[in-house]
């Protein structure tokens, strides 16, 4: 990213939320355990010996309302299609993939038309092929019209413990992708993180555009 900037101070929750997002920094297990002793840690450059970004717990002067942007490209959006709208089918199909310890990540259902709806969601590419083997047999048992995938995603998220007190957000996010021309396909929220599922061709376009959003407006405040 030509305008990155370094980062003082993260917080352990924002730290963690980026190793999982595919911020390729830090290892989540070590930043789980950091915070578990409260042991502050700090990101280095291999190429220069300068301070680097602290690692530590939150504090209220410290948040920022954006603190990073992770992309990743391994992923991957299955879509059960006409899936009957009756209770507990939901709980079925990701119980099935909970006991083979696949991981799912966004989830999306539509609402019920005429006694239907659809499920998507999103694993890891290396999961895809073991999550279509699963549901193929179980589709038909449920009721449902089909199995249908798309390898050519890739997930966007932005992190920030000042998501929690300002309003927007989301909405400026949308808007950087809105005037970069990018679809949104899928969305996810937490507290300090909202995360976009759009095409993988998009992905690096869409980085700098929620980059240029976010920091050169904070810069030029």
């Amino acid at each position: 990213m030509k305008n990155a900037r370094k980062l003082a101070y993260i917080s352990y929750d924002e730290m963690l939320e980026l190793a999982t997002l595919g911020a390729q920094v830090l290892n989540n297990r070590s930043v789980e355990m950091a915070k578990k002793y409260g042991i502050q840690l700090e990101v280095l450059s291999s190429m220069t010996r300068k301070p680097g970004t602290i690692v530590k717990e939150a504090t209220k002067v410290e948040k920022m309302l954006i603190s990073g942007i992770a992309k990743d490209e391994d992923v991957a959006r299955i879509s059960i299609i006409g899936v009957p709208d009756r209770p507990g089918l939901a709980f079925k199909i990701f119980s099935k993939l909970s006991a083979k310890n696949i991981n799912v990540d966004i989830i999306l259902q539509s609402v019920g038309r005429n006694g239907t709806k659809d499920i998507s969601f999103t694993v890891s590419q290396a999961n895809l092929k073991e999550t279509i083997d699963i549901l193929n047999p179980y589709v038909e048992l449920i009721g449902a019209t089909s199995v249908v995938y798309d390898e050519n995603v890739a997930k966007v998220s932005i992190v920030g413990a000042g998501m929690e007190t300002h309003p927007g957000t989301a909405a400026q996010m949308f808007e950087a992708l809105y005037e970069a021309n990018i679809n949104i396909q899928m969305i996810a929220t937490s507290e300090i993180k909202i995360s976009v599922l759009i095409d993988r061709s998009d992905a690096d376009k869409a980085v700098t555009a929620v980059h240029n959003k976010f920091f050169s407006e904070a810069m030029e405040a």
